[in-house]
């Protein structure tokens, strides 16, 4: 386990390599002589790093855990995807005005939008993905096929640029509440090393 980041390190601690492993192969249909070996002392290592950015992880509060989860573990699920997004949209409403229940509504499919923006723009540990979606055109086009769900162009600077930027602040928020422990665990073990 290489530990470059801390959004890698999260990644990475929910990742358990086993040696000879050939699942993918088996999935092909294809049969590979392997030879099997035992654990090796860099499965061992693996394991004792992974265990204590789990142990961190575990302490989180467990909406920051969720949203980490769903950003950087290396198996994800609906139901983690799902919970991330409640965190988000609840996040995002308690900071909001007042607004309809026809715009709160619709935010709901926003937030879901701007998280996989800024997963993607985060994926890999660097933050080096720009945004896909960036133009209001891509990303109403983007909801309107993924979702069914319509925002108008009129007023967008009045009634969804300011919405998308709160929900981009919650994300880093979270994101920082999420990473900052793990990068303080690593930054410990680096210096016991």
């Amino acid at each position: 386990m290489k530990i470059n980041s801390a959004r890698q390190a999260w990644h990475d601690c929910t990742y358990n390599p086993a040696p000879g492993q050939s699942s993918d192969v088996v999935q092909l249909g294809v049969v590979v002589q392997s030879t099997e070996r035992g654990p090796t002392a860099n499965h061992a290592v693996h394991s004792a790093l992974a265990g204590h950015i789990q142990s961190v992880i575990a302490k989180l509060h467990p909406q920051v855990r969720v949203f980490g989860e769903y950003m950087y573990a290396a198996h994800r699920s609906d139901d983690i995807r799902e919970a991330a997004e409640e965190v988000v949209f609840g996040m995002v409403v308690s900071k909001s005005k007042r607004m309809t229940a026809a715009k709160r509504e619709k935010l709901e499919y926003v937030v879901k939008g701007v998280m996989r923006r800024y997963r993607y723009m985060h994926q890999g540990g660097q933050s080096a993905n720009d945004d896909p979606m960036i133009k209001p055109e891509a990303f109403r086009s983007w909801l309107m096929a993924e979702y069914g769900v319509r925002l108008e162009s009129c007023a967008w600077a009045r009634d969804w640029e300011p919405v998308i930027t709160l929900i981009f602040e919650c994300c880093e928020d979270l994101d920082r509440m999420a990473l900052s422990p793990v990068g303080a665990v690593i930054y410990q073990m680096k210096e016991a090393a």
